[in-house]
């Protein structure tokens, strides 16, 4: 499936970033507006299983390929290339660690004469994922039986 990716409004995307780094009000005001997928892709993140389920299921692979990248799915990452999504690709690889991905998008900004805010979509994921890694190997948090 080939699904274009929606031209998102910059306050559309604003709310995302904010959301993506926990604030609920705006996440639920995505949910709510014409935008939902941004929403549940925040849930997603957070390894909610029902939200990974209806983005597959509502024709978002796209957001599903960025966040199986994130987690190091080389295949999702080649399939965002595939179908055009350079930037999402790039955004998956910064939000995975890539530090010459994260360049990458900070320099299509600067040529765009962009605000960053891909850039800065990539790094408040990847703060995310970074958290819920360093969670799951804290020995203080690990269940011994």
């Amino acid at each position: 499936m080939n699904a274009a990716l929606p031209l998102y409004p910059n306050k559309v995307l604003l709310a995302w970033a904010e959301a993506i780094s926990g604030h609920e009000e705006l996440r639920d005001w995505l949910m709510g507006s014409d935008y939902p997928e941004l929403g549940v892709f925040c849930h997603a993140l957070r390894n909610e299983e029902t939200s990974r389920a209806w983005l597959k299921h509502h024709g978002h692979p796209h957001l599903m390929a960025l966040l199986l990248g994130t987690e190091g799915e080389k295949e999702a990452v080649d399939w965002l290339q595939r179908q055009g999504h350079a930037t999402l690709a790039d955004m998956a690889l910064a939000a995975d660690n890539d530090d010459d991905a994260l360049l990458r998008l900070m320099r299509l900004a600067r040529q765009e004469n962009g605000d960053g805010l891909w850039a800065q979509i990539a790094m408040r994921i990847r703060d995310v994922k970074n958290d819920i890694e360093d969670a799951n190997n804290d020995v203080h948090r690990i269940d011994p039986n």
